[in-house]
């Protein structure tokens, strides 16, 4: 049986990048985005849905994140969904669903942290930054062949 776990996603950040370093070195980068729906009731009356979707980035693409965006910059993110169950230090079971980053473009221009190329003024719909995976390996630290989380020491969990 196929299987296919992409997604594909343009948001604003909700707030500023939580950028950490694990252990081993690696670095790692957190923040929500806001995904808008606009669709008409049966009645006919407009309604906006609003989802917050949590984004996971790792290596220098989590270090560019974390120099480049801030609250409210508008993002495209391609990914993976992956699952994750802990324990809390106070034994209460958690689990949650977040988008991992292979590829995030930075959609907002003019902005004075964006990374702008000298000499060009950007237009507003131009998409001025983009992280990309062919700078190096897709696969993040953490090797999730077995499952959400494993091989990943509690001390390691960026959050």
């Amino acid at each position: 049986m196929a299987s296919l776990n992409r997604v594909l996603l343009i948001g604003n950040l909700t707030r500023d990048p939580e950028l950490r370093y694990i252990p081993s070195g690696s670095a790692v980068a957190t923040f929500t985005i806001a995904v808008n729906r606009v669709y008409t009731t049966p009645a006919g009356e407009k309604k906006e849905q609003v989802s917050f979707i949590r984004i996971v980035v790792w290596g220098r693409r989590a270090e560019v994140c974390g120099e480049y965006l801030s609250k409210g910059s508008p993002v495209f993110v391609e990914g993976r969904l992956q699952s994750r169950d802990w324990q809390t230090q106070d034994g209460q079971k958690r689990n949650t669903v977040e988008v991992i980053a292979d590829n995030v473009q930075f959609l907002r221009s003019g902005d004075r942290k964006s990374p702008a190329v000298a000499g060009k003024q950007p237009s507003q719909q131009e998409e001025i930054g983009t992280i990309d995976l062919n700078e190096e390996s897709a696969a993040s630290p953490v090797d999730n062949s077995a499952g959400a989380g494993a091989g990943v020491a509690d001390e390691e969990v960026p959050f």
